[in-house]
């Protein structure tokens, strides 16, 4: 899980985040830029305006799905701390840099599809749970899927420890698979990775899914994982987790 410690039209960008620095907390939005043609790799990109220093900035993660790591040289990080700079510079800039694996993986011919999204602006929505259909049908063909996130606590360690008792990690199960009962862990957090940043809570934000011609399927989790930000406000930063369900 080294990656971790980070739907339908190609250019589908969905947004959940504050873009305005007089927005209390950083939530970062995401767009999915798309999967290899065999579905082994995905890529998707979050951005956004930092909270207290007011820069923008723009992260591409592009991951193996069989393997759960990074391809080499990702994630590609762009944040503008010039003057005058704005979020579609380091937009720009992040799409620039990371275009060597975009274009050799052809990530944007297959966009894949958001089976589901589950977003903070959501009013009354479930954090911790989310059930979807992986593929648009009529209702005879179709089969549900469902997930289930449970918060595990963990000491405070390093940085973290000047500002919060404990952090959170968390453990992801698919309960439904195909329409039918299922147990499948598809994270549980050991340990805390740095690059969380003092993680207070997660959760569910949506579902990428892909298939390929022989009728596998790729489905990548995205995780909301909420951290302490600037001022004690809240930054959320994505993390994706693949899974291939067995037929």
């Amino acid at each position: 899980m080294s990656w971790r410690s980070a739907i339908a039209a190609p250019l589908l960008t969905v947004t959940a985040m504050a873009t305005s620095p007089a927005v209390a907390g950083d939530y970062a939005g995401f767009r999915p830029i798309g999967f290899s043609s065999d579905g082994t790799v995905f890529a998707f990109e979050e951005y956004g305006i930092e909270d207290g220093s007011g820069f923008p900035y723009s992260t591409i993660y592009a991951l193996d799905t069989r393997a759960d790591t990074f391809l080499p040289g990702s994630p590609v990080r762009a944040r503008i701390e010039s003057d005058g700079g704005n979020l579609p510079m380091a937009r720009h800039e992040a799409r620039r840099r990371a275009a060597p694996v975009v274009d050799a993986y052809r990530l944007p011919d297959a966009p894949g599809l958001l089976a589901a999204y589950n977003p903070v602006t959501e009013a009354d929505a479930a954090e911790h749970t989310l059930g979807y259909y992986a593929f648009p049908a009529d209702p005879a063909f179709r089969k549900a899927y469902a997930l289930q996130l449970e918060e595990k606590s963990f000491a405070a360690e390093g940085i973290c420890k000047e500002f919060l008792n404990e952090v959170k990690g968390f453990r992801l199960v698919m309960t439904e698979k195909a329409g039918e009962p299922a147990a499948d862990v598809l994270q549980d957090d050991a340990r805390i990775p740095e690059s969380r940043r003092c993680p207070t809570g997660y959760r569910i934000g949506g579902v990428v899914t892909h298939i390929n011609d022989d009728g596998s399927q790729v489905h990548v989790v995205m995780v909301l994982v909420k951290s302490l930000g600037f001022e004690g406000t809240t930054d959320g930063r994505w993390i994706a987790v693949p899974t291939w369900p067995r037929r």
